[in-house]
């Protein structure tokens, strides 16, 4: 059900008399039970040089909360004489670790005692999240980047869209959401993509010391994502010296083949090699990984520094379909990582942290002309674009713990994202020409002909991502309460994005349709049967395309949280956050403007049943709003020009350009993109509401024994608002008319809230705004609806010493009529104006299990300490296809009423809502590994070798969904794998660490 004001006001009313608790975390915490609290205080000394005395409360409680992560000793200390000392307790990221003194330590005086196990059950959390230490990531076998990490946690899948991050990882979907609606932190600040919330940058591999994936139930601190949270921290100096280095080979003997791709559905008009596609087989592929890092004191107990450095080099060579201009590239791509920190502990009580890190890739190579038919290269032909992506984060933090009970912290920090992507060799020349394959025989010798110009898109060299972000927090500890408040602002910028069309400003694109049937009806592009050299349905397009701009825009968020302990039993997480959200278009002008009170609930508790740590029932029920990314801010409410003309042809010239030429069409464009920058009031629908979803989490975690941990959790999430644009103008003039407007023109698309009632500000022929209702019922379109229900089990059983291992099993659905902010069946990158709801009928038969529905993931995963000098391990998961979609043309008389081509959920004329042509093939990945520590070496030298995807297998996690190219012509592509799992591979290292 919805949330509804008095609730909310409800739960502020409740908040403001209590607080907040750990979120967006470098720190973890240390707490427990004293028996007898008369003249009891309990010391904390950290490897870091940080040392800390807090007092037990009367009830013989007490807590040291927002350490910074590392080893620590907890002394009891009573009437100022040391009692018993438990050594080596390690942190855990926004978590506390429970270290009690029971009764039989009121007679002792002056006795060490070493640690004992620590509960498994960390009873003060209400989240649902997985953390994995650093030295559970030496010992896994793991691709080195965040997302890789986070696919471990129940519920994260690789998303099917092949969605990457700014350095190419493979990005993730948590819980059914698209894989832009998620956040990523380094230290506590937030490195996500600003422009399309498309993954973020990570740490070197070596220099992660805890990696939280958050898969719901998350702190009021935490914003911006209704999807999950990766937040990286990064290692830090202590008092003791340690440096080391790391060698990894990934060699191209030990690859496996890629499979071809074939033709599916028939043949293109021009083969060039029969039914082969892509010669995938031929693709080659090594890489060398060179790592270093050194840490330590700088000044003892005082000042730390950790340095860490990543060079990552791959290469190979790649070969694309047969129809592409630049068929066979020999590429190198740079990877250099490093990362920074300084920690100054001023005094006990104020510490300053400074992060510096960085994760780019440089690509650069040569493109060669390629023999289909024969599999060999042939001359060079260009160079492949200069590319530069990832970037660079700065930021600093303070906190000061000014009394027991009273932390503030404070952090500022900078990041800049880079997009370079410069042509290697262009010759502004020639004019760039696409789908060679749909040429007409009879006018090229029955072979496709081109020219060498692989470049159909420019960009700016400056192209950029900058965020800058402000955080300040407070925490104070109240009795039995938890009290925290604070403020997160971010400022984002996308600067010198879009692109413009090559040569001339357009390109060409051949095609074939049935020469009897109009090959769009919206568009009013007829059959080419009628028009001069025509008969046989050839026909080429001329694309037209610029949109350059500069945009930004301002998030502010306040929130204030409760932990209260209510008993020794019961724990009350009481939050609520409030964001508000301004973007600007290419002038400067808003054209959102969303302050108005957004508020945000997150409740929860936390049961430990017996009162030992070992049986914990816990809930959550919490609202994610999620911010309008600056990508709208280059098309809905931007000056794109996107048109498509529409020739018949004679001839076909040397360099692959149409003669003869006839047009029958005016230059069109299917989201009305012709280069006009909308006024700013017009652009969004009024009272536009932010994506926000609702989430509700029941579960609990048991101990089994000594050995063993087990727990089951329930969710269920409902995504109650979308931000996405409406481009079917036509039906608001004619709703603006009916009202008595005299409407001429309007903007491409408007930004609006699907699947509800919205209105529109206009601009009539006089110049005046004018206000247009429109119904949910005249757009045509049914309810928003996206729908997430799992259920989630596991069974863990922690290192002793042998052997750790865990394994997860998740059922779930995802149904509803879209996937979110982007549509991964069709690929679509454009973050809160994808296809979906740009008319009424590409939203027919579109209701049913979305894009990321999986129903069935199991996962296991653990090591094995074989003998002192060898470990093995594993990663295995299991996880269910994805529905099977089928798109084409428009009813059963293949029409194009909403301009958009073969995009509609019909499969060859018939009706096709997804999944109803069946599902995908189950995902099977198994990842082994093994290191060897020679005894010689005293276990600082170690040789690791790991088998990726050992099975080999290769199934698609995506097929291309289109089954007509022009209305009646079957898509030879129809059916192909877009996306499919990575072939085996190796990974060998060596390692040295003192």
């Amino acid at each position: 059900m919805t949330l509804r004001r008095p609730l909310l006001f409800a739960a502020l009313l409740t908040a403001l008399g209590t607080g907040a608790a750990l979120a967006q975390s470098t720190t973890g915490g240390i707490s427990g039970q004293v028996n007898d609290p008369q003249g009891a205080t309990v010391v904390v000394r950290g490897s870091n040089g940080l040392t800390r005395e807090v007092n037990v409360d009367d009830k013989g409680r007490y807590s040291a909360s927002q350490l910074p992560l590392g080893t620590y000793s907890v002394t009891l200390r009573r009437n100022g004489a040391d009692v018993e000392t438990r050594k080596d307790v390690g942190l855990r990221v926004a978590a506390s670790t429970d270290v009690s003194f029971g009764a039989a330590t009121a007679n002792l005086e002056g006795v060490n005692v070493s640690a004992s196990r620590l509960p498994d059950i960390d009873v003060t959390t209400v989240d649902s999240r997985s953390v994995i230490t650093a030295e559970q990531l030496s010992r896994l076998p793991l691709a080195r980047n965040a997302d890789e990490i986070a696919r471990l946690a129940p519920g994260v899948v690789s998303n099917s869209g092949g969605y990457t991050g700014p350095t190419g990882a493979s990005l993730n979907s948590f819980g059914g959401s698209a894989a832009s609606e998620n956040a990523y932190y380094i230290n506590g600040f937030n490195v996500t993509d600003p422009q399309r919330g498309l993954g973020g940058i990570s740490l070197p591999y070596g220099a992660i010391d805890q990696q939280e994936t958050y898969t719901g139930g998350y702190s009021a601190q935490y914003g911006r994502s209704d999807g999950g949270v990766i937040n990286q921290v990064g290692k830090r100096g202590s008092n003791e010296w340690h440096v080391g280095g790391q060698i990894l080979w990934e060699p191209a003997f030990a690859r496996a083949e890629t499979s071809n791709t074939y033709y599916t559905n028939g043949l293109p008009s021009s083969p060039v090699a029969g039914e082969l596609y892509r010669p995938n087989a031929q693709d080659k592929s090594w890489v060398t990984t060179v790592s270093s890092y050194i840490g330590g004191p700088l000044i003892k107990d005082k000042l730390f520094f950790f340095l860490a450095g990543e060079f990552e080099r791959q290469e190979g060579s790649t070969h694309n379909a047969v129809d592409s201009t630049s068929p066979d590239v020999q590429y190198r791509y740079n990877s250099p990582r490093w990362y920074s920190k300084v920690d100054w502990n001023i005094t006990d009580n104020n510490i300053l942290e400074l992060t510096g890190a960085s994760n780019t890739r440089k690509t650069s190579g040569s493109v060669y002309d390629y023999d289909y038919t024969n599999l060999t290269r042939g001359e060079q032909i260009g160079s492949a674009d200069n590319i530069k992506t990832g970037g660079h984060v700065f930021s600093g933090k303070y906190t000061g713990y000014i009394t027991d009970n009273l932390t503030v912290s404070a952090l500022f920090g900078k990041m800049k994202l880079s997009q370079y992507d410069q042509p290697g060799a262009y010759d502004p020349s020639l004019t760039y020409v696409d789908g060679l394959i749909n040429q007409n025989p009879a006018l090229n010798d029955g072979s496709p002909r081109g020219n060498n110009q692989n470049v159909s898109t420019l960009y700016n060299a400056d192209r950029s991502q900058r965020t800058t972000n402000t955080r300040f927090d407070v925490t104070y500890v109240l009795g039995d309460h938890t009290l925290s408040a604070g403020i997160d602002n971010e400022v984002t910028r996308a600067i010198d994005q879009g692109s413009q069309a090559s040569g001339d400003g357009y390109y060409w694109t051949y095609g074939r349709a049935d020469p009897n049937t109009p090959i769009s009806t919206g568009l009013g592009v007829p059959a080419t049967g009628g028009i001069a050299n025509g008969q046989d349905g050839y026909y080429v397009v001329r694309h037209v395309s610029s949109s350059l701009a500069s945009v930004r825009s301002s998030q502010r968020a306040q929130y204030i949280e409760d932990k209260w302990q209510v008993n020794d039993r019961w724990l009350l997480s009481l939050g609520l956050r409030n964001d508000q959200f301004e973007n600007y278009n290419r002038d400067g002008d808003a054209y959102v403007t969303q302050h108005r009170p957004q508020w945000a609930p997150r409740l929860g508790f936390s049961w430990d049943v017996n009162g030992d740590a070992s049986f914990k029932v816990y809930g959550n029920a919490g609202r994610y709003y999620l911010g309008l990314p600056l990508n709208p801010g280059l098309n809905a409410a931007g000056a794109a020009l996107s048109t498509s003309q529409y020739f018949t042809y004679s001839g076909i010239d040397g360099q692959g350009l149409p003669t003869g030429l006839t047009s029958f069409s005016q230059p069109v464009s299917s989201n009305n993109y012709y280069g006009v920058l909308p006024d700013p009031r017009t652009v969004t629908a009024k009272n536009l509401k932010s994506e926000y979803q609702d989430e509700f989490i029941l579960g609990f975690t048991k101990t089994l024994g000594h050995d063993w941990v087990y727990g089951a959790k329930l969710t269920q999430r409902i995504l109650r608002s979308a931000i996405d644009d409406y481009c079917d103008t036509d039906r608001i003039i004619a709703k603006a008319a009916s009202l008595g407007y005299d409407v001429a023109t309007t903007n491409s698309c408007y930004l609006f809230n699907p699947g509800r009632a919205s209105t529109f500000n206009l601009i009539d022929t006089s110049g005046q705004l004018v206000s247009v209702p429109m119904t949910n019922a005249e757009f045509g379109f049914p309810r928003l609806e996206r729908r997430y229900y799992a259920l989630e089990s596991f069974l863990e059983h922690p290192f002793d010493g042998r052997w750790y291992g865990k394994v997860d099993y998740v059922f779930s659905r995802s149904y509803g009529d879209t996937e979110g902010q982007l549509r991964s069946d069709v690929q679509a990158t454009a973050a809160s104006t994808s296809p979906d709801w740009d008319n009424s009928y590409l939203m027919e038969n579109n209701n049913g299990p979305t894009n990321n529905d999986h129903t069935h993931q199991l996962k296991l995963y653990g090591y094995y300490q074989l003998t002192p000098e060898w470990l093995v391990s594993a990663n295995l998961s299991f996880v269910s296809g994805a529905p099977k979609v089928c798109l084409g043309y428009y009813g059963p008389n293949l029409t194009d009423p909403g301009k958009y081509g073969g995009q509609y959920h019909y499969c060859d004329g018939v009706a096709a809502t997804p999944g109803s042509q069946g599902r995908l093939p189950w995902i099977r990945q198994l990842d082994l590994g093994t290191t060897y520590r020679p005894a010689f070496a005293e276990g600082k030298l170690s040789f690791t070798a790991s088998v990726f995807n050992a099975f080999n297998d290769q199934r698609a996690l995506n097929r291309y969904p289109y089954s007509q190219t022009d209305p009646g012509v079957a898509d030879p592509q129809y059916g192909q794998a877009v996306v499919r799992q990575l072939p085996r591979y190796v990974r060998l290292g060596v390692s040295y660490d003192i």
